[in-house]
């Protein structure tokens, strides 16, 4: 199979019956099926070893042709207007470099809050995402906005820390007053198979979160094959994640369309097993409109319709969103603009 299908299988059942949403999208406690043991006493090592390798396997040819597959769909006009506005929707306008500002973050907060000054009609992206020093200015910028402040936190981008460093630093970003937060997973926890280690600290995570979103990161550039991307996906969402994002963009290959087609599958059958829809999110590499047109349409026929949404879709970028208005204007117009007609990201 291309793609994970939810057939009740040993793998599928022991997962589901382990995650059950509460308020704020924690995970609450309870037993798994067949069972009276709480799931939290038997999440080792183990038993999630044993339940993640019990997934169906992902035909990674199978995968690469249904992707490239779906890349050469073509959309008529009318729904690639509203293609191109449902993009910039879904756009976390993103910089995480060492040398941002806090003049560069309002610059970049102006943007997300009406990226064509000269077309009022053009929607805001969904957030912006920073690092948490910069927050608050973010915060400030954005007040009485519908755009979202996200930061990265834990580590972010080697998730080489401990648990206490992790946690202090999404308090960081949350006391500064973020409403998602990026975290990333220590792949090296992961690929040693200590999946109770990162189910814990995502676990921990979501609960420092609070009412933020939790979008977790799996850097799948790191993660080796597909198997591993479709292991790591319902790990995290077992564990609490709101969203499970590609990568960094510090790492390559970040986002490709066989990895989010395999974290769609995932989070599809995610919500079939459990009644918990989990959102997804690529970063890395999304430049062009048609990329994220692309996108769309690997959204729409893997997961379905319901994740066309900035609610459960999302694109992380910095470079993309120009590229976006420069063709929503060439099909109003029919004539191209350059990129001097717009602001800068």
């Amino acid at each position: 199979m291309a793609a994970n299908e939810h057939n009740a299988r040993p793998g599928l059942d022991v997962l589901a019956g382990a995650a059950v949403s509460a308020p704020g999208g924690a995970v609450t406690d309870t037993a798994l099926p067949g069972t009276g043991t709480p799931a939290s006493a038997v999440l080792s090592d183990a038993a999630l070893r044993r339940a993640l390798h019990g997934l169906p396997g992902v035909d990674q040819t199978g995968a690469q042709a249904r992707a490239a597959a779906l890349a050469t769909r073509s959309i008529k006009r009318e729904a690639k207007l509203w293609a191109l506005e449902m993009a910039v929707r879904m756009v976390d306008l993103t910089t995480l470099e060492g040398a941002d500002t806090p003049g560069k973050i309002r610059g970049l907060c102006a943007k997300a809050r009406q990226p064509d000054p000269a077309d009022p009609a053009v929607p805001p992206v969904a957030a912006v995402c920073v690092y948490p020093d910069l927050v608050a200015v973010a915060k400030t910028e954005l007040a009485g906005s519908q755009v979202a402040v996200a930061s990265v936190a834990t580590a972010f981008p080697s998730g080489r820390a401990s648990l206490a460093v992790k946690l202090a630093d999404v308090a960081e970003a949350v006391d500064a007053g973020a409403d998602e937060v990026d975290m990333v997973i220590d792949r090296g926890a992961f690929l040693a198979g200590r999946y109770a280690q990162v189910y814990e600290e995502v676990r921990a995570v979501r609960e420092a979160c609070g009412s933020a979103h939790l979008k977790v990161i799996l850097e799948t550039g790191e993660l080796v094959t597909l198997d591993n991307v479709s292991r790591a996906s319902w790990l995290v969402m077992l564990a609490g994640a709101d969203f499970i994002k590609t990568s960094t963009g510090k790492v390559q290959p970040a986002a490709t369309p066989p990895v989010a087609l395999v974290m769609l599958s995932a989070a599809r059958d995610f919500a079939a097993a459990t009644g918990r829809r989990v959102g997804v999110k690529v970063a890395g590499g999304v430049r062009t409109a048609k990329d994220a047109v692309r996108y769309l349409v690997l959204v729409r026929e893997t997961a379905g319709p319901e994740w066309l949404s900035p609610d459960y879709f999302r694109i992380g970028a910095s470079s993309l969103l120009n590229d976006l208005l420069m063709q929503r204007s060439k099909q109003l117009t029919g004539a191209y603009a350059g990129p001097d007609y717009f602001t800068l990201d």
